[in-house]
């Protein structure tokens, strides 16, 4: 009776997990159209008096302070689904639980980033008459953390694919097919880290790859992963006699 207590207390606290996910990815979604930044991404060429103008200007500057904020409370909040896939990965047949150790300290370094490059376009608006060449500098800062440190996130994929690939069992945790996914996304993400050689073209922070190819693979892979993990948690419980 314990036992199975404590299991359907593991099914409520994953399903809880994975219930949050599209609630944070609209509350996200709502903060990214918020920031004028982002809609139509500022180009690395502005000139510094051009920088301060967009942040001095009336109607960006609540809008900038109120989408980081928003951004500030729930840039971590991807965290708990993060660690919903390193439990999974302990779930497969390896010789060896480093795989999951990797995946899990690769999570704790791109909300950090994210949360480093929102922390930079509060401190633009801060003082938004202060010098322009520092206003430019915070949002030099902000961009180059946002768009170009995907070294965590390329690793993430990459040793979640590896993990998959490893897995010895007959019926894999996670579907081969995710790990191709994964190693997809990871090629999509590559590019980005040229942003801070190119003031101009795809690899620019605002450039094709590097704004739009980037952010849109982040986005495919929490939805494609949210409803992969959800199928597979799923036919665990079913298999298991705790589906709620």
């Amino acid at each position: 009776m314990t036992n199975l207590v404590s299991q359907r207390a593991s099914v409520d606290g994953e399903l809880l997990l994975l219930w949050s996910l599209p609630v944070i990815g609209i509350i996200w979604f709502l903060a990214f159209l918020g920031f004028p930044g982002f809609v139509h991404p500022m180009s690395p060429t502005l000139s510094a008096d051009a920088v301060a103008a967009f942040y001095r200007d009336p109607d960006n500057l609540p809008r900038i302070r109120y989408s980081m904020i928003v951004f500030n409370w729930f840039g971590v909040a991807l965290i708990p689904f993060l660690a919903l896939i390193a439990s999974q990965m302990r779930r497969m047949a390896h010789n060896t639980p480093i795989m999951s150790y990797c995946f899990l300290g690769c999570i704790a370094g791109g909300p950090t980033l994210f949360c480093m490059a929102d922390l930079y376009w509060l401190l633009a608006a801060f003082r938004p008459e202060r010098d322009p060449s520092l206003i430019q500098l915070f949002n030099d800062l902000a961009w180059v953390t946002f768009t170009s440190q995907v070294g965590f996130l390329v690793a993430q994929s990459v040793f979640l694919a590896l993990a998959i690939y490893l897995d010895r069992q007959t019926r894999k945790i996670l579907p081969t097919w995710y790990a191709h996914f994964n190693l997809l996304t990871a090629v999509a993400l590559a590019p980005a880290a040229f942003a801070t050689m190119a003031l101009d073209g795809p690899l620019a922070w605002d450039g094709l790859l590097s704004f739009w190819v980037k952010n849109i693979a982040i986005a495919l892979w929490i939805i494609v992963t949210g409803f992969t993990i959800g199928s597979t948690i799923h036919r665990q419980r079913r298999e298991e006699g705790t589906e709620i």
